[in-house]
């Protein structure tokens, strides 16, 4: 028998043990995360160290060239439930992208085709999903980036519990309602808001930098000192 869930609680304590919704996070301005679909999600993650985003995602869409990016609405679920993922879809806005914490699991998927049309009406900028889906050539058709740690045909239970806009770990990706969401063809990464101006200032520097880089490897007249350099500091002799 499913728990019945208050619609709106007075404080935190009011949710039954296992679920809890939080309010959605609007922490970035439309104009920053439009300025960050032109970064590659490679830069993205050189300008925050290299060793951070998701592992053991792929893209379901189809278009290798589509953009995922938009601020997360997060979801925990239990594996192979999407109760949760329903009611989240009833409080996201245009361009939002779900990211749901589903444990990596694929004996069940957490969405198919009928889900998808829901979020084409509700014009979500996307999905993340640790956990699988389903009805693959409907999501191939694209218009909707979404990324997923695989596939089953078989469908979710709808008991929960879950939580809504909480932090949550997606795949190796830690994530917190409002965090700048952005995927492309190498796969997914996460900005935390109060840093994404920063990262996108030094996006167009590396940017810059690359193409700097590129015109040299090109024109053959790059330098290979730098990296005999990095060989003798380890003690070579070349």
């Amino acid at each position: 028998m499913t728990t019945a869930i208050p619609h709106t609680p007075t404080s935190p304590s009011a949710w039954p043990p296992g679920y809890r919704i939080e309010p959605r996070q609007n922490r970035l301005p439309a104009e920053l995360i439009n300025a960050f679909r032109s970064i590659p999600v490679a830069v993205a993650g050189d300008c925050m160290g290299r060793s951070v985003g998701a592992i053991g995602l792929h893209g379901y869409h189809g278009n290798l060239a589509t953009v995922l990016c938009g601020p997360a609405v997060t979801v925990r679920v239990r594996p192979g439930d999407n109760l949760m993922i329903h009611k989240a879809l009833m409080m996201v806005l245009p361009g939002d992208v779900l990211v749901i914490e589903g444990g990596g699991d694929l004996t069940q998927a957490l969405m198919g085709g009928l889900m998808r049309t829901t979020c084409q009406m509700l014009q979500l900028g996307g999905l993340v999903i640790d956990g699988a889906v389903r009805d693959r050539l409907e999501w191939a058709e694209g218009g909707l980036p979404v990324f997923a740690r695989g596939h089953t045909h078989r469908g979710p239970s709808k008991e929960g519990p879950g939580e809504i806009n909480v932090p949550i770990a997606c795949a190796g990706l830690a994530v917190l309602p409002g965090d700048l969401v952005l995927g492309d063809a190498d796969g997914v990464i996460a900005i935390p808001a109060a840093d994404a101006a920063t990262v996108l200032e030094r996006a167009h520097l590396h940017l810059e930098k690359e193409a700097r880089i590129r015109a040299s490897n090109l024109a053959g007249t790059s330098d290979p000192e730098r990296f005999n350099a990095m060989l003798r500091a380890k003690g070579l002799p070349v």
